[in-house]
């Protein structure tokens, strides 16, 4: 063998070695960021993994098939969010995908655990606990501990507030000391600028109203008590800082503002939280930011679970990444959002595990083909999965996807408007998910081309009347956001705010264009509701034992008729009479010369109702909607009792009308090797208004 062979054989097994080394890097909590990489030498962090990725990159091409960083079972509390740019980006057909190894546990937290607990000894504070919680409230330093960001309640830059600072115990979200413990205070009557008691709205510069519960009058000289409530609407909820007491006239005050009136409306509903002297149950806690101490009533033993405070906030981070897989993570105990995306493509969350974050599990703005697959997703402050992308005025979509997700107890701090999943923008999917005990809106979706299909939604809405279990998402619906389709759908168990009703497909203010078929709703308020919008077909469709099968209205004739002023300037700015719009919404090309605002093109046929009744059409919108074939208080003749068995016998009458079985079967979350867990049980049952720590989904 010559030298120069020798130097080239030598030089082979040096690119195959490095090749192989570059295909998998390994982290593990006992490794070291001086090591490299190795499985029996790993790295100590994903930071350190990241970096040797981009050596790597800078070196040449990523390896074929790309490059693994697979993490060992444990717990690695995050100092700061980890990051990715475009530099760490993979390729379709060689990705970057950090995972952890299978079988173990990896938990990503974006906390710190707290130690040093003690019993409470200051005279001053036990003098303002109550007198039960005395000898079971703990306290720890956290400043001593070296936790000095306590943003919280009290930054609130609006009156939405976010959480901040959470605490967290035996993988549970702790309550704020709050009362009434479970439930709300009302407003007996509100005071107008005279001071004098009224029965229904006031706005005032004050914010008084009279309270019949004594028990505020124990909060006289407390600071920082804030008041949660829903001052006129019960789909619209405030926190307000509580100005004053008057204990002996029973008078609550919201506090004057430069600029600030307040409404309220008697009777409405509200509950105080982050008040000391209201820490008189297990699982509540409370924080003085002054001195950073932490006081705690544990509803068990501290040796038995881990106490956790949330201080990283969005604890991943992708900025224009693309082809970047994060698989079997456990990502928990943050502010903010686990994983907020931005630009890039074919970023994928799978099989992870996400909960007790203060506000998202996923949030996606723009790029494409961004999915999230086979997640657990439950205590969540806010939200699930938000997707966004794609362009409008070219109708190009962006092609995002959430399926197979298994999304419950969410929106625990903010009840309203905090969607399980949020498709925006076009061309997005929702499919396949399971989304249960969320108070609000389950599915939320804007935009266009939308896809809605085989997801089951049960116990939504608890915490509104005037919302959907699948709701387009305000403000500014408008008759150009078209093209939906919500399809092959159950919908369970949905009743709205103390049973006065709610929605299960709501199309508010003229949303138009909704392909609504082969859907199943039981046990549903109402439904589907057409908020006076244009050409939706609803066909195929299960009504059964819902309080109400629909609703259409007229309202853009009547109190909605200024939705036509920004839908026609909408119209216009997306330049509707032009290709892509004149070739794929044609219908939208006269409308404004065919009475725009008039509910017109809608249409129900082929539908089953059967144990409750049928639907209810407005006068003026009658014209608009065509019925044709559909089956109404006639036996189905299903094959088994529902709800256990939805399939229609073969000389079913609905049959003969043309009814197409509903592939009940592939409804809902589906066995994969990419789910985060199986089997997954879901049962409808009793559910609090205002979530706590006892609430709290697992």
């Amino acid at each position: 063998m010559t030298k120069r062979s020798w130097i080239l054989i030598v030089g082979i097994l040096t690119l195959a070695c490095r090749g192989a080394l570059a295909a998998h890097l390994f982290v593990a909590g006992t490794g070291s960021d001086a090591n490299p990489g190795t499985e029996d030498q790993p790295f100590a962090t994903l930071e350190r993994a990241r970096d040797e990725i981009r050596k790597i990159k800078a070196g040449g091409p990523l390896p074929a098939g790309g490059i693994t960083v697979e993490v060992r079972g444990g717990t690695y509390e995050l100092a700061r969010p980890f990051e990715l740019s475009g530099q760490d980006s993979g390729a379709a057909k060689a990705p970057v995908v950090y995972r952890a190894r299978p079988g173990e546990v990896v938990r990503i937290s974006g906390g710190r655990a707290v130690s040093a607990w003690q019993a409470v000894s200051d005279p001053a504070v036990r003098k303002r606990l109550d007198p039960a919680a005395c000898d079971q409230v703990l306290q720890a330093d956290l400043k001593a501990l070296g936790i000095t960001d306590l943003q919280g309640i009290h930054d609130a830059k609006t009156y939405q507030s976010d959480p901040g600072l959470e605490l967290f115990f035996q993988d549970q979200p702790m309550t704020l000391a709050r009362y009434p413990n479970s439930g709300y205070l009302r407003m007996a009557s509100v005071l107008d600028a005279d001071g004098k008691p009224q029965t229904g709205d006031v706005t005032t510069a004050e914010g008084k109203f009279i309270c019949d519960d004594p028990r505020p009058g124990r909060w006289v000289g407390e600071r920082d008590i804030w008041l949660h409530g829903f001052w006129v609407w019960d789909w619209a909820d405030l926190r307000i800082p509580l100005a004053s007491v008057d204990a002996a006239a029973r008078t609550v005050s919201l506090g004057p503002s430069p600029g600030r009136t307040f409404r309220l409306r008697a009777g409405r509903w509200f509950y105080a939280e982050n008040v000391l002297p209201e820490l008189d149950r297990p699982g509540e806690w409370y924080l003085d930011r002054d001195r950073g101490i932490l006081y705690f009533w544990p509803p068990a033993a501290l040796s038995e679970g881990r106490a956790v405070v949330s201080v990283v906030r969005d604890l991943i981070r992708l900025n224009d990444v693309s082809h970047v897989t994060f698989r079997g993570l456990l990502i928990e105990s943050g502010r903010g959002s686990a994983f907020v995306v931005q630009g890039g493509a074919g970023v994928r969350v799978i099989a992870c595990t996400i909960r007790n974050l203060g506000n998202w599990a996923v949030k996606v703005y723009g790029g494409a083909q961004h999915g999230v697959v086979g997640c657990d997703v439950y205590q969540m402050g806010q939200g699930g999965i938000h997707l966004e992308g794609g362009d409008r005025k070219t109708l190009t979509a962006a092609g995002h996807f959430a399926d197979n997700n298994h999304i419950h107890h969410t929106a625990r701090w903010d009840p309203v408007y905090q969607q399980g999943i949020t498709v925006f923008g076009v061309g997005n999917r929702a499919t396949h998910n399971l989304i249960h005990q969320v108070p609000h809106i389950a599915i939320g979706f804007t935009g266009n081309d939308q896809t809605i299909e085989y997801n089951e939604i049960h116990t939504a809405v608890f915490q509104s009347n005037d919302a959907g279990a699948i709701y387009t998402s305000p403000p500014d619906e408008t008759w150009s956001m078209r093209g939906h389709k919500i399809r092959f759908n159950y919908l369970h168990h949905i009743h709205g705010f103390e049973g006065k009703g709610c929605l299960g497909v709501y199309l508010d203010d003229c949303f138009s264009s909704a392909d609504i078929s082969s859907n199943i709703f039981y046990d549903v308020a109402t439904a589907i509701l057409i908020g006076g919008g244009r050409d939706n077909r609803m066909t195929n469709n299960m009504f059964l034992k819902c309080n109400r099968a629909f609703s259409i209205d007229a309202r853009g004739l009547g109190w909605a008729k200024g939705v036509g002023v920004f839908a026609t300037k909408e119209l216009i700015d997306l330049n509707y009479k032009q290709p892509p719009w004149s070739v794929k919404y044609p219908e939208l090309l006269n409308i404004l010369e065919d009475e725009p605002l008039a509910p017109k093109g809608n249409v129900m046929a082929r539908n089953i109702c059967w144990g409750g009744p049928w639907g209810w059409t407005e006068p003026k919108a009658l014209p608009g909607v065509k019925f044709e074939d559909n089956l109404i208080d006639v036996d189905p003749r299903f094959v088994g009792p529902v709800p256990t068995d939805f399939r229609l016998a073969e000389d079913s009458p609905a049959r003969q009308l043309g009814f197409q079985p509903i592939p009940f079967d592939k409804i809902g979350v589906y066995a994969s090797q990419d789910r985060a867990s199986w089997p997954v049980n879901s049962a409808p049952q009793a559910v609090s208004t205002t979530p706590s720590a006892a609430d709290s989904g697992s």
